[in-house]
């Protein structure tokens, strides 16, 4: 059985529990109870070091454990500087330091998303007295050189790494054993709901939410999106929304239902032939077939609409759209024992700014009636 771990919230977070600790003890501590919020629980975490920087700062470290998780950050530093101040209406104060991401689509606030902003705030405004103010500056010291081996430029997180995530717990995604739990999770929902929505990550669960989808219809996938198609079908489910980022989710309009880098790619041959199908002219698809991500690609097709007042975006998305929704089908007929009526597919794509670039026909209706 794989080992779960903990998400970079909560070392972020027991790191600055110590630091504000020693502000008020001159105490170092070698354990930090955190509350995790999502789940309910305590978690101990270790600090490594704490130190008192002057009278009214001090600085506390830990080290990040995912677990049996494929994640790089396991074993990296996170720092937490704790400063008194007394300007001010918020009692906490969180910055983002060195080794934190900008988001570009935001004004290049520090991605510190709102899972890590509760557990922060919730865990360090209960120690402190009435009256008493803090900054926070969370530190990342190995986060810039991890962040290039990420997918955060992706979303418009530059220059670091987010502290991103709906809950304090670490499961191992890329296990066998993981891909049980999205099941268990898919076997409640199923057994409430006739139609459910599939994210592959936390941007779409984010997203998904902010369109006003009931969070109780949202299933988490990982990159188990074939196996989670047929359970769905075997369960009874009618009708799936697969809600993506267009990188990842437009592997499933070339048969790959597996979406892990590791197994296999194939977006830019995917991106390549839908370009070819809509009309578009040699030199164009050969400038898509070679951009560096699927996003630069986007891109392309974008600036190539605004020079020529075509509408390439469109025509070549929507295919692909339209593509994962036969693909997806097929897939399930493909493993279903129920004959001709198996569940129905329909597919919405997002781009890195968390922006709707397409919906298939069919996900228009569901999202009608999942709004």
């Amino acid at each position: 059985m794989s080992r779960s771990g903990y998400t970079l919230p909560v070392f972020a977070c027991a790191a600055a529990v110590a630091a504000l600790s020693w502000l008020h003890d001159r105490k170092p501590l070698t354990l930090a109870s955190v509350d995790l919020i999502e789940p309910a629980q305590i978690a101990e975490i270790p600090i490594e070091q704490v130190a008192g920087l002057s009278e009214n700062t001090a600085l506390a470290i830990t080290r990040s454990d995912p677990g049996d998780n494929l994640d790089l950050t396991k074993d990296t530093p996170i720092w937490a500087l704790v400063e008194w101040r007394e300007q001010g209406d918020d009692a906490v104060i969180i910055k983002g330091g060195e080794g934190i991401g900008r988001q570009l689509n935001a004004d290049d606030k520090p991605a510190i998303y709102a899972y890590a902003q509760r557990l922060l705030q919730g865990n360090l405004q209960r120690m402190l007295a009435p009256g008493e103010k803090i900054t926070v500056t969370i530190i990342l010291p190995e986060g810039r050189s991890l962040a290039v081996r990420t997918s955060n430029s992706a979303f418009g997180v530059v220059e670091g790494l987010s502290l991103l995530g709906t809950t304090g717990i670490s499961q191992p995604l890329s296990t066998p054993d993981q891909l049980a739990v999205f099941r268990a999770e898919l076997q409640n929902k199923a057994s409430r709901f006739e139609s459910l929505v599939f994210c592959i990550g936390e941007n779409g669960l984010d997203l998904a939410r902010k369109l006003g989808i009931n969070p109780e219809q949202l299933v988490k996938t990982a990159n188990w999106l074939g196996p989670m198609l047929v359970e769905a079908d075997v369960l009874g489910v009618k009708e799936i929304l697969l809600f993506g980022y267009h990188g990842k989710l437009m592997k499933l309009a070339g048969g790959i239902f597996h979406t892990h880098h590791y197994l296999a790619d194939g977006r830019r041959e995917i991106l390549a032939a839908h370009c070819a199908i809509a009309g578009l002219k040699s030199p164009d698809i050969q400038a898509v077939f070679n951009s560096a991500t699927a996003e630069a690609a986007l891109t392309y097709l974008k600036s190539l609409d605004a020079a020529t007042g075509n509408d390439w975006v469109n025509k070549v998305y929507s295919a692909i759209a339209e593509t994962i929704d036969v693909r997806s089908q097929e897939y399930i007929q493909s493993h279903s024992e129920k004959g001709t009526k198996v569940t129905v597919c329909g597919s919405i794509l997002f781009d890195r700014d968390r922006k709707i670039i397409v919906k298939s026909k069919t996900a228009g209706l569901l999202m009608g009636k999942l709004c």
